[in-house]
């Protein structure tokens, strides 16, 4: 190779520019690109090429660039939206207080006009940007910021006006937090985590309020299918619908089944309900129960009420539950899986070992202890994943709570290991 020739690229663009220009002054016709003996270069180090390639524009930053100046105007237009209003009401109340809803209503309306809404989405927009603005401007900062979306900031207002300004303020830290680092859904169920762990103290009391209200509707829809839902206790509607995914896997898991999982756990329920028996289920799936994770610090059950200042009991997926329930459910009941746990440092002092044969307690663990599916982006619940190793079995990797982790089946390959061993390292 002649050095002088071809001198060594000292940079990673240089690199790149150099091969670029050469395929760029050759002729059409290959065969006539280099003369005998006049190879361009083919030492250059793969990762100085690599290195040149991600130097050039990425698809992915633009789209990033574009998501953050999209959250700016969302930002900007609250701002102008709670501009509106309040000049509106400040010259409305010169005049006299009792104007401040008129001169809103006129505003609303002017809106939903505007913007072709209806004025009820009008409001909606005028409240939450008063919000924003006025009381959590750090929230509107942060989607001012591309930090969050706008999707996030309507569940976090919603969220710290459940709990009052005094104690919004002492939770808004960890609540933007979470927002700013976590997927809307995983965030959604951090938030209410919050909220109830500080409303802990009247979880009893509103618990059977919500009670009074349980009932079941039937929705008519067209093409000769209905929704049927149910407004029942959280508990009981998560045991429902782990017994129903743990049957429907049963049965999509034998020979020839075609169905989906959603449609299996559709037919098992109206078996279920219509029948009250599983005879038309085929016979791997009967018998199949519930299991329910429930989180319980150890201490708590010594008290008839919950005790000031604790953690409340937690059923994974869902979030607080009342203390009563947590001590019923932790008096024996088959379809619980108890996880007791320190009350000040959270260790865990049992985790019910006496109800799964040893290789399903690691499993247990895992899935516990991670809550949702590791894969990047993914929040499907851990108990409907699958358990893999962070470093593949055929790579050495040893099979150990450290190495475990639960992982969607699509998300099954040695690329998806690869990354996760990345973001989770």
């Amino acid at each position: 190779m002649d050095g002088a020739r071809y001198p060594p690229p000292s940079t990673a663009s240089e690199a790149m520019s150099e091969v670029c220009s050469k395929v760029l002054s050759m002729d059409s016709d290959p065969d006539e690109w280099f003369d005998e003996g006049d190879m361009p270069p083919v030492d250059i180090p793969l990762s100085v090429l690599m290195a040149a390639a991600a130097e050039q524009p990425d698809e992915l930053d633009d789209v990033l660039d574009l998501t953050q100046t999209m959250m700016q105007f969302v930002a900007q237009r609250y701002s102008a939206i709670d501009g509106m209003r309040r000049r509106a009401v400040d010259e409305a109340t010169a005049f006299s207080v009792d104007l401040a809803s008129v001169a809103f209503r006129s505003v609303r309306l002017e809106l939903a006009a505007a913007l072709r809404v209806s004025e009820y989405v009008a409001e909606a927009m005028l409240v939450h940007a008063e919000a924003l603005v006025h009381r959590y401007p750090e929230v509107w900062h942060s989607l001012h910021a591309g930090r969050i979306d706008d999707d996030k900031s309507h569940v976090l207002v919603a969220g710290l006006d459940e709990i009052g300004a005094e104690a919004a303020a002492l939770l808004l830290p960890e609540a933007l937090d979470a927002a700013e680092n976590l997927q809307i859904g995983p965030f959604r169920r951090m938030l209410r985590r919050l909220i109830e762990t500080h409303r802990a103290s009247t979880l009893e009391e509103r618990h059977e309020q919500a009670l009074e209200q349980r009932r079941v509707v039937l929705e008519t829809l067209g093409d000769g299918m209905a929704w049927l839902g149910a407004h029942i206790p959280a508990v009981e509607a998560q045991a429902i619908h782990q017994r129903l995914t743990a049957m429907g896997k049963a049965i999509t898991a034998a020979e020839g089944e075609e169905r989906t999982l959603d449609q299996v756990r559709a037919d098992v329920f109206g078996d279920l309900l219509i029948d009250g028996t599983t005879d038309h289920v085929p016979s791997e799936a009967r018998g199949i129960r519930a299991t329910v994770v429930v989180t319980v610090p150890a201490l708590s059950l010594l008290e008839d009420e919950q005790p000031a200042g604790s953690e409340p009991a937690v059923v994974e997926g869902l979030g607080p539950i009342p203390h009563s329930k947590a001590r019923e459910l932790c008096g024996g009941a088959r379809e619980w899986m108890r996880v007791l746990t320190h009350p000040e440092t959270g260790a865990v002092l049992s985790f019910g070992r006496d109800r799964y044969r040893p290789p399903k307690v690691l499993r247990d663990i895992v899935r516990w202890r991670a809550g949702r599916c590791m894969g990047p982006g993914c929040g499907m619940p851990a108990e409907r994943c699958e358990i893999d190793h962070s470093i593949a079995w055929e790579d050495g990797g040893s099979t150990e709570l450290a190495n475990l982790h639960p992982l969607r089946l699509s998300h099954e390959s040695a690329g998806d290991r690869a990354r996760l061993r990345r973001v989770y390292a």
